[in-house]
């Protein structure tokens, strides 16, 4: 039981912590953080926090972390070193800091920057779980159910405190990896960060052509499906893109070499060299898949528990 939690950013990510942890019955009292004071009342009116927190001075920033067992900074990546260098000052000497961002080597070297000598009670983390939609009502209890969230954990962390990071997470439903920050952030640049700025990149080229208005009237469910994660958040992935940019650079001019295979293939009307490319594709997708149905079905074992 976290007696109290105290959550920087109350839209998708951070609201719907809250949220699992109240449903698990794992925090007695959540204060929020945000930037939009519109967000603070509507996640206060919708029952995801207990409180509203402010930083308008000194004292009142005092209050909202005294007693505070864990903070999350739920926020764009780029506000990492700004709120941490804010709240260093202020932390009860028990408190465990981490984060829900999707960059893991900024973060970590902006704890160094803000938190000094303190930087152990900072455990870096990431959920691998998300929506299309933002704000206080897009979060929902469970978000994190039978997900992934990878911890990267530093070298000045002590076990207690990466244990409370992970046990709040558990207690969200979700299920606990753990990567160094250069790891994390090259897989994540292939399969999470290149899929969202090529999604940005089609909508975009289809909304600057003339007939764009045409173009949507007809664009159905691949192009929906294709699309999805382009309704997300623009600051955040803005601050994901330019916090990753060497591994997301080199995933990308990959990406753009096989391209450039495909088009001279395409350009030859070598059907047998697309048919191949495709399924090698669907063949990995389909194996993809295949393990994740596996590995979310229950076993005898299990059941027998």
């Amino acid at each position: 039981m976290l007696n109290k939690v105290v959550i920087y950013g109350v839209g998708l990510i951070g609201g719907s912590f809250a949220r699992a942890l109240k449903k698990a019955g794992a925090a007695q009292h959540i204060v929020g953080m945000d930037r939009s004071r519109d967000a603070l009342r509507r996640a206060l009116e919708l029952g995801i926090i207990d409180e509203i927190g402010s930083d308008a001075s000194a004292a009142e920033l005092a209050a909202v972390l005294s007693g505070a067992d864990l903070v999350l900074l739920a926020a764009p990546v780029a506000q990492t070193e700004r709120i941490l260098a804010a709240i260093l000052p202020h932390l009860g000497r028990d408190t465990v800091i981490t984060d829900a961002g999707s960059t893991k080597s900024d973060v970590a070297a902006a704890a160094q920057r803000a938190l000094g000598g303190s930087v152990a009670r900072f455990v870096p983390g990431h959920p691998i779980a998300g929506r299309e939609t933002n704000g206080p009502d897009a979060a929902i209890d469970d978000l994190y159910q039978g997900k992934k969230t990878v911890l990267t954990p530093l070298p000045e962390n002590p076990a207690a405190a990466v244990e409370r990071v992970a046990a709040a997470w558990r207690a969200c439903g979700a299920i606990i990896h753990t990567l160094t920050p250069e790891e994390h952030d090259k897989v994540f640049a292939a399969v999470s960060h290149l899929p969202h700025l090529l999604a940005y990149a089609l909508v975009d080229d289809v909304a600057r052509k003339p007939h764009a208005g045409l173009l949507f009237q007809y664009a159905a469910s691949g192009f929906r499906d294709f699309t999805r994660i382009a309704g997300s958040s623009p600051e955040m992935w803005r601050d994901i893109s330019l916090a990753n940019q060497a591994a997301l650079l080199t995933e990308l001019d990959a990406y753009l070499a096989q391209l450039t295979q495909i088009r001279a293939s395409l350009a030859a009307g070598d059907g047998a060299v697309l048919e191949a490319t495709y399924a090698n594709a669907q063949r990995a997708r389909c194996q993809w898949i295949e393990a994740i149905e596996a590995a979310e079905t229950p076993q005898p074992q299990d059941l027998a528990e």
